[in-house]
């Protein structure tokens, strides 16, 4: 029995450089729907700090979780998986045609990607890219 029982992802927050071209990222290429809208200026230092006006962001709801933006990075910082936190964030879709289908969207957006890769011994497919903040994404479906 683990220390600590968690029973699911409740949710993701990725710092971002422009919050209004991630914005449209998100929803205008992969679709997802805006669930909270900070109503503060996301210059203002007093709404980056505060959870209640969600840091001067936005929260997405998808698959089942919120993941959220939150604008605090410098302009042109740019994400390293290298470095210590996170390597890459992986979305869930249904089925090896909805890689293929978000590949060609993908493309159709001018947004580069990999190739739908299957790798066999996990019983996956992934779909790899990056976000405008050069953030990997991936999405995977069962094979």
């Amino acid at each position: 029995m683990a220390v600590l029982e968690t029973t699911a992802l409740h949710h993701v927050r990725l710092t971002v450089t422009d919050l209004a071209r991630s914005r449209t990222f998100y929803t205008g290429v992969l679709g997802f729907r805006v669930a909270a809208e900070s109503a503060g200026d996301p210059l203002d230092p007093a709404v980056r700090e505060d959870p209640e006006q969600l840091y001067g962001g936005v929260v997405f709801q998808t698959n089942g979780i919120l993941f959220g933006l939150r604008p605090v990075a410098r302009a042109g910082d740019r994400f390293d998986s290298t470095r210590v936190g996170l390597d890459h964030l992986s979305f869930t879709v249904s089925s090896r045609e909805k890689l293929e289908e978000a590949a060609a969207r993908l493309t159709e957006h001018g947004v580069p990607h990999g190739e739908v890769h299957d790798l066999p011994a996990f019983g996956i497919a992934i779909l790899s890219f990056d976000d405008p903040d050069g953030i990997h994404l991936e999405l995977t479906a069962s094979l």
